[in-house]
């Protein structure tokens, strides 16, 4: 969720509260921005790393023999990874998980449907309004890669439930909604390794971390790890 927007004053463009606290959209010259409770999460200057989280997913997936088919995305954000997960034809089935019905909002009928609106359009993208860890363990659907990008990382949470998420009980949910040899990739905007030493201790092989190089700032990264066979 890097910020790569200019100087240019922003403007608000929806102030709403929901059940999480303050969603806000701003626009910043060109681009858009979205702020929950004070704290900026991404904007539309740079979709790079959202779509190398996809991409990361994707790839440990090939290089494992197994085939990319069905996509959980945790976060629609300003929907660059949904836009890039929809224009690969390998996935046949994608699910967006939002808890925030302002930002479907901004999707489906705000400023943000230029980047997502022909993947909204798509019959294999589906979006749910519900908290992920909710569907995680109440869903009993399965998935080949989740993708998850709603924080600013494991040790930087939007709010402080999130945290969930990322403990031993929240990556079993992740893990049981994999397919067997499954990808787990979560987005971070710095290393963490007591979140890798997490995965491993919750069963998680391969587990790794990439870094994705920006135009400038230091560089983002991608956790992976994988289900079991």
């Amino acid at each position: 969720m890097p910020l790569h927007a200019d100087a240019e004053t922003p403007v608000t463009l929806d102030r709403r509260e929901g059940p999480y606290g303050e969603i806000v959209l701003r626009q910043r010259g060109e681009h858009h921005e979205i702020i929950a409770n004070g704290c900026f999460l991404m904007d539309t200057s740079d979709g790079r790393s959202e779509r190398l989280l996809v991409d990361a997913a994707s790839e440990t997936l090939t290089a494992n023999g197994k085939h990319p088919s069905a996509l959980l995305i945790g976060g629609l954000g300003v929907g660059f990874s949904l836009a890039h997960a929809a224009a690969d034809p390998r996935w046949r089935r994608i699910t967006v998980v939002e808890r925030e019905q302002a930002v479907i909002d901004w999707h489906r009928t705000g400023p943000l449907a230029r980047i997502s609106g022909e993947a909204l359009g798509d019959p294999r993208c589906v979006i749910l309004h519900t908290d992920l860890l909710t569907h995680l363990r109440e869903s009993a659907d399965h998935y080949d890669a989740l993708c998850l990008d709603i924080d600013n990382g494991p040790d930087w949470t939007v709010t402080d439930d999130n945290e969930n998420l990322y403990s031993p009980d929240g990556l079993a949910a992740c893990q049981a909604r994999l397919t067997p040899g499954g990808v787990l990739a979560v987005w971070s905007a710095q290393p963490s390794p007591a979140f890798e030493d997490a995965l491993r201790n919750a069963g998680f092989t391969g587990v790794r971390t990439e870094e994705i190089r920006l135009a400038r700032g230091v560089p983002d990264v991608v956790h992976l790890a994988v289900s079991p066979a």
